[in-house]
């Protein structure tokens, strides 16, 4: 698929998909005539980036992420980062309980005047 088709499918602008190709978190596509022609594994990669970026993960952090070998990407590399930042997620909602709660204790204790 070319570029426009890409950026439809993963919500990125034109100028997005190039700059993380410029960046190397994608490969850049192999050509047909002048026109770049993406692949599945280019659209996952584009979506996984679409997702850490909500989660507020840098491009720079994503660059140690996403590592290409000759056969593609390395899953299992960017399974283990996943794993990791759920574990973050976890931890962080642990915290925000904590404080959640000591908001409704404080509010317990104060006594209607």
């Amino acid at each position: 698929m070319y570029i426009g088709e890409a950026s439809k499918l993963t919500g990125l602008s034109i100028k997005a998909i190039r700059l993380y190709e410029e960046k190397g978190l994608i490969k850049t596509p192999a050509r047909s005539g002048r026109y770049r022609v993406y692949t599945k594994t280019d659209i996952e990669i584009l979506n996984l980036i679409v997702e850490a970026k909500r989660l507020g993960i840098t491009l720079n952090r994503l660059k140690g992420v996403i590592v290409y070998h000759d056969n593609g990407p390395d899953w299992q590399r960017i399974k283990v980062f996943l794993a990791d930042i759920k574990t973050q997620l976890i931890k962080h909602r642990q915290e925000i309980d904590l404080r959640i709660d000591h908001v409704e204790r404080c509010m317990a204790d104060i006594s209607p005047t």
